[in-house]
């Protein structure tokens, strides 16, 4: 079974476009793969199967090396050479050029992979984490702002765009607008650090909204992370 998650396709511009992303996919080494044939029951022994495979993979080597290609049941080889040349009376040199081994899946392993079953499953997170909201001035954590003062936010994927007015951290009262931080002291991934606006007194929730996706290229959706605990602003 193949599984796989959903993420958003930055290649693309549509915004509802997403593209699948294989997930926990087991890989056999060369022993682990004789122990498998060892299973099937055969007359030869371990140490038969093993020679034979290292012949195999010799073989094969040795076919590469010489310039040829392999045409078997498994894969499909072809040899190219990169480079820029001089002229028509340039000649290969490996300072400039590079051999490159081009395979494909043999028709064994294509019919094999038609027959791949496929599960979906739920993907890490990427929403941004808050773990704790430090109140600098009253040297409180997760539970009291001070209007004006240093607001500490530390977690996970937490960086944003501090020029996108839709990203940035925000404050979220039980009734009415949020308010976003306009002064911006400090913004990396693990840790923001901001003014507190000049909030009415009341309580209110601290999010993270965020187009950064890790690799550079901005997400389409904004993510949303928001510390659970309530926090109070006294007047």
């Amino acid at each position: 079974m193949l599984k796989y998650s959903l993420r958003e396709n930055l290649l693309t511009p549509a915004p509802d476009d997403y593209m699948a992303q294989v997930t926990d996919t087991r890989s056999y080494s060369l022993e682990e793969i004789i122990d498998l044939m060892m299973d099937k029951g055969s007359t030869l022994t371990r140490a038969d199967v093993a020679a034979t495979l290292q012949v195999y993979g010799e073989v094969c080597s040795s076919i590469v090396a010489d310039g040829s290609a392999l045409n078997t049941p498994l894969m499909n080889t072809a040899l190219s050479v990169s480079g820029v040349f001089n002229g028509a009376n340039d000649s290969f040199d490996r300072k400039r050029h590079m051999v490159n081994l081009n395979m494909t899946a043999g028709t064994l392993l294509r019919d094999a992979a038609a027959k791949v079953k496929c599960e979906k499953t739920e993907g890490a997170s990427t929403d941004p984490y808050i773990t704790e909201v430090a109140d600098i001035v009253s040297g409180k954590t997760n539970c009291t702002l001070t209007k004006g003062g240093v607001v500490q936010l530390t977690g996970s994927r937490l960086k944003f765009d501090q020029k996108d007015e839709a990203q940035g951290i925000f404050f979220v009262p039980e009734t009415g607008n949020p308010v976003r931080a306009s002064v911006i002291a400090e913004n990396k991934p693990a840790r923001l650090m901001a003014i507190v606006p000049d909030l009415a007194a009341g309580t209110y929730y601290v999010e993270v909204r965020t187009k950064a996706s890790g690799g550079g290229k901005p997400l389409k959706a904004v993510k949303t992370g928001r510390c659970a605990k309530p926090l109070a602003v006294t007047p």
